[in-house]
């Protein structure tokens, strides 16, 4: 079950033939991703078993109209633990989700959380005429959390070390 369940929490090992790079440097490559065009943001943390956290706000299109409305801002979290004797970056994902429901919108709030694999995709589109006057499918809103998780594993790869996702750190 081993190589299963290393596939379903997201780990990944290092090449066997690179070197890895010393632990502040990697600290550094993840700190750097800021500022990149990414949509989350890295910053160390101040304790509680991990050393950087990578987290990522965002709002979902409001749908529905009056009593029937829903809003849901989601928060997703990386919180990355890293381990120089192995050189190894253990990260734990998790989640949280505030939906707003009714007229005024927090009229009822609603509250998830969650912690183990985050794998979440969803679009939106809309009709839209172009210049000609033919109706076309807009993409109007798009989550995937690859966008979060693959800058960071990348830069820990391209270090020499390895991915392990865990469910606590």
């Amino acid at each position: 079950m081993g190589r299963l369940w290393d596939r379903y929490m997201g780990t990944v090992r290092a090449d066997s033939g690179r070197a890895a790079i010393p632990t502040t440097e990697l600290r550094a490559a993840l700190l750097a991703l800021n500022g990149t065009g990414v949509v989350f943001s890295v910053r160390e943390t101040g304790g509680g078993g991990a050393d950087l956290v990578a987290d990522w706000k965002i709002t979902e299109p409001a749908t529905g109209s009056g009593p029937g409305r829903r809003q849901v801002e989601r928060t997703f979290k990386v919180w990355m633990r890293l381990l120089p004797a192995e050189r190894e970056v253990r990260a734990m994902d998790e989640q949280w989700a505030v939906t707003r429901a009714g007229s005024p919108p927090g009229r009822t709030v609603q509250h998830e959380h969650g912690r183990g694999p985050i794998r979440r995709r969803h679009k939106e589109w809309t009709f839209e005429r172009d210049a000609e006057g033919r109706r076309r499918k807009v993409e109007s809103f798009r989550l995937d959390t690859r966008d979060l998780k693959d800058p960071l594993r990348n830069a820990v790869l391209a270090a020499g070390w390895s991915w392990h996702g865990v469910r606590t750190l």
